[in-house]
């Protein structure tokens, strides 16, 4: 079962109040590649990368499953770079640079040997981006997968509306769920973002867990309480990528499995945080998964008697 990740393979320069990293390698594709490998022998990756971007990054993805073919190198530019500074909360941050670098002229294609994939996952870029490669897929794909944020709700809102009506899950944190919907009750916001074209949504609310929709239908998964967090930068894209990977392989999009999924992606996004950028998720084995799974499932099962 394949699964084309479209999104950034980039640097980032993290800073945070228990350490700090000038140049890491980073992107939404990247750690969605390294999260849905884990689940997955075929990973079809979309992005655009520079001449700085490390072949052994590039040979530690292939390693893995990960095909490249539709990842454009230009040998005359540097890749995108992002640097941030975490508050001690590490759930909000101040973005210190932004150099869009190749990514300005990011023209996604979707080679021909991808056509066939029935698993989509849009990471976070510019609407029209996404919306191209939708548009050039010749089958529609069993599930489309899409995260978004406030910045594309800011500059490129009715482009954003637009993608919203050709994907099936959305993936955004609670802010940007009150702010795309006008509501303030998570409820209320889900139900308005669901009737703009998504049939199921997912709010992250980072160390308190993530919310499932679907109809009239609500799932609540708990984020696991960890000792060490490192860097939370790519959380979200990890999240993603176990979801999508989880359903891609068990080739199952019911809303009871999407729970599951949910389960998943919460346990491979706790490993992602426990390093700088994606250098956990490069050590972690089936084991560890399976062993971090069940560590969620603990932590909400109970019984009880009701008398």
């Amino acid at each position: 079962m394949s699964l084309i990740t479209v999104g950034t393979m980039a640097f980032d320069a993290i800073e945070t109040p228990f350490g700090k990293v000038d140049r890491i390698v980073g992107g939404s594709a990247t750690y969605v590649a390294y999260a849905a490998s884990n689940f997955i022998d075929s990973v079809q990756q979309i992005s655009i990368i520079g001449n700085d971007f490390p072949k052994e990054e590039i040979e530690e993805l292939k390693k893995r499953g990960v095909s490249l073919e539709g990842v454009e190198m230009v040998p005359d530019k540097k890749s995108f770079f992002w640097s941030g500074k975490y508050h001690m909360d590490m759930n909000s941050r101040d973005t210190l640079v932004t150099d869009l670098n190749v990514l300005a002229d990011f023209n996604p294609i979707v080679p021909d040997n991808y056509q066939n994939a029935e698993f989509l996952m849009l990471g976070n870029l510019m609407p029209k981006l996404q919306l191209s490669v939708i548009n050039q897929m010749k089958n529609r794909p069993k599930l489309i997968v899409m995260d978004t944020m406030n910045f594309w709700m800011d500059i490129a809102l009715d482009d954003l509306k637009e993608v919203l009506t050709k994907v099936d899950v959305l993936l955004v944190n609670d802010g940007e769920a009150r702010q795309l919907s006008g509501e303030f009750s998570l409820v209320k916001a889900a139900r308005k973002i669901m009737e703009m074209g998504p049939k199921f949504l997912i709010i992250k609310k980072g160390e308190h867990g993530a919310l499932l929709f679907h109809e009239n239908h609500v799932f609540f998964a708990p984020a696991l309480p960890l000792e060490e967090v490192f860097d939370p930068t790519g959380a979200g894209d990890t999240f993603a990528g176990g979801f999508v990977g989880h359903l891609a392989k068990t080739k199952d999009i019911s809303f009871s499995n999407m729970k599951t999924a949910i389960i998943v992606g919460s346990a491979l996004a706790s490993f992602c945080v426990e390093k700088f950028g994606p250098e956990r998720l490069k050590e972690i084995k089936k084991e560890d998964i399976d062993r971090r799974i069940s560590e969620f499932v603990q932590l909400v099962n109970f019984e009880i008697d009701l008398v």
